[in-house]
């Protein structure tokens, strides 16, 4: 893995968005691709409309399975099973790229070793996925010429979302798909700049560029930048502060553009934990649930209302320009945090947006031959090392950021919960195409409320029918941690045992029903899966 750590560690595209279009295979999973990423999705299907080959890898019957020439249907939080017994029949047969493995990777015989025992028949009894359809992706995706991975929080959020990220890896290399054109592992952002936000340090344990807080040299570096002494401590992920809040062991919280009250997993435990701090402060564009509870409300310019860039999801550096200005107080929040950071006794005087690029340009390598003047008209991806260089729009080409790619044997874990006879199904949760994340821009439209009024639970009809539940009945989904009551949508969607429903709506919270389980490494909650069970309301 360290040899993919820029790429892979920082959830970055390995490739550019177009490169999609150019693959003989593709490779989709935990993507509702249509429905999370509609424009991206069309690459995929102008693809598959050519020739290229689809094979999704879900647990519903989502869109985009309509151009998939393969589809596999695994249970949930078994994705290192089906993607193991790939690279099984991958190596048995001959498949791999040999000469790529030899000369750019290390690791092969610990990997045949780990991923033996997954036959395509072990596979099966572990995901449901027959063996037979395992076969015939294994040879579908080795044997085209390039192949490209699309991937999102169905794969992350899990326990073993960093191994389920590993494996993909692990799969793309074996058959010598990255660092060319058409191929690589591209996780697909489910939020506008998340990636500009993780290059400029906006994680616990890293400054610009993913240099680790704990490197005394990086941190030296930093700290001459910006004449201030740095802790070389990491920090905390959200997940692990709101237990200590609840604790009463972290007393002040500041939440700039997120709202946990409707996105974090068990929603009582989130809003227990922020009502026990003494001081919550809230920045954002709109009064979001999590903003009412705040002791103070700092109001932001959104992304028409202000200068700046944006990263986008394949790495590139984007301008954004100020349409309009932002109503009443708001500001942007550059401005906000520099008015703070000068009364906490650390003046940060900036004169423009473009003066902070020029610092972000200065300390960040991978930015460095950046400048707003370049990034003018067109968007550069980086790695851009200097002012002459174009921008990297694919990674890994000649050798991966740190020499060899690692192969990472991987073992398949269950998830944290799984169905018993007090809570027989799973519940998985995602998005719909009508609404964006929790509501907090879409649902001020009445034409989207009017296409995607209120949340649902997704039954399958041999459940439905056994639970005497019919298409539009109310039904009280519950879990250990909550229940919610939503009307009842009985489709194909799902297969029996499984439900779904979607996590925008504040009122019927999805969220109050998920699991804390968290990854290890990364931090993440086990969203996608946990164990609830259904009974028609009265």
């Amino acid at each position: 893995m360290a040899g993919l750590a820029a790429a892979f560690g920082s959830g970055a595209m390995t490739n550019p968005i177009e490169d999609v279009e150019k693959a003989d295979v593709i490779l989709i999973t935990g993507s509702n691709t249509t429905e999370n990423h509609p424009v991206l999705s069309t690459y995929a299907k102008r693809a598959a409309a050519k020739g290229s080959k689809i094979i999704v890898a879900d647990p519903r019957r989502i869109p985009i399975t309509k151009h998939a020439a393969i589809w596999m249907r695994q249970k949930l939080g078994t994705d290192i099973a089906w993607i193991n017994g790939m690279m099984n029949v991958i190596i048995a047969e001959g498949l791999y790229d040999e000469e790529y493995v030899q000369k750019r990777t290390v690791g092969i015989d610990e990997l045949k070793k780990a991923v033996e025992p997954y036959t395509p028949e072990k596979a099966e009894e572990i995901t449901g996925i027959p063996a037979d359809t395992i076969r015939e992706a294994a040879r579908t995706f080795a044997g085209a010429k390039v192949g490209s991975i699309l991937y999102a929080m169905g794969i992350t959020q899990h326990i073993c979302g960093t191994d389920n990220v590993k494996s993909l890896a692990n799969l793309a290399m074996l058959c010598g798909f990255v660092g060319k054109e058409g191929g690589g592992v591209n996780p697909l952002r489910g939020q506008n700049n998340v990636q500009g936000a993780c290059d400029m340090g906006g994680l616990p344990n890293v400054f610009t560029a993913y240099k680790k807080v704990d490197d005394e040299g990086e941190r030296k570096r930093f700290e001459d930048a910006w004449g201030v002494a740095l802790p070389g401590k990491p920090g905390l992920t959200v997940t692990q502060m709101l237990p200590l809040a609840e604790k009463g062991d972290l007393s002040a919280m500041y939440i700039i553009g997120e709202n946990p009250m409707v996105s974090d997993p068990d929603l009582h435990h989130a809003e227990k934990s922020l009502k026990a701090l003494d001081f919550l402060v809230v920045q954002d564009i709109f009064l979001t649930e999590t903003a009412r509870l705040a002791d103070v409300v700092l109001p932001s310019a959104c992304f028409a209302e202000k200068d700046g860039s944006f990263t986008n999801t394949e790495r590139k550096v984007q301008r954004v320009r100020k349409a309009v200005d932002a109503p009443g107080s708001a500001r942007p929040d550059w401005e906000i945090l520099c008015d703070l950071s000068g009364r906490m006794g650390y003046p940060m005087k900036y004169e423009s947006p473009r003066e902070i690029f020029t610092e972000i340009a200065r300390v960040t390598p991978s930015y460095c031959g950046m400048s707003y003047d370049r990034i003018d008209q067109e968007g550069i991806p980086w790695p851009c090392p200097a002012s002459d260089h174009p921008g990297t729009p694919c990674l890994h080409v000649d050798q991966f950021t740190c020499g060899l790619g690692v192969l990472t044997p991987i073992e398949h874990r269950p998830p944290a919960e799984e169905p018993d006879d007090d809570y027989p199904f799973y519940l998985t949760t995602g998005r719909v195409l009508y609404q964006y994340h929790t509501g907090t821009m879409t649902m001020k439209s009445a034409s989207l409320n009017e296409e995607a009024p209120e949340a649902f639970v997704e039954i399958a009809a041999a459940d439905a029918e056994k639970a005497g539940i019919a298409d539009g009945d109310q039904v009280t989904v519950a879990s250990r941690r909550g229940a919610i009551t939503v009307p009842a949508k009985v489709s194909d969607m799902t297969e029996a045992g499984t439900v779904f429903i979607p996590f925008h709506w504040a009122k019927q919270a999805a969220n109050v029903l998920t699991n804390t389980a968290l990854d290890p490494v990364a931090r993440i909650p086990e969203l996608k899966v946990c164990a609830v069970k259904l009974e028609k309301a009265a």
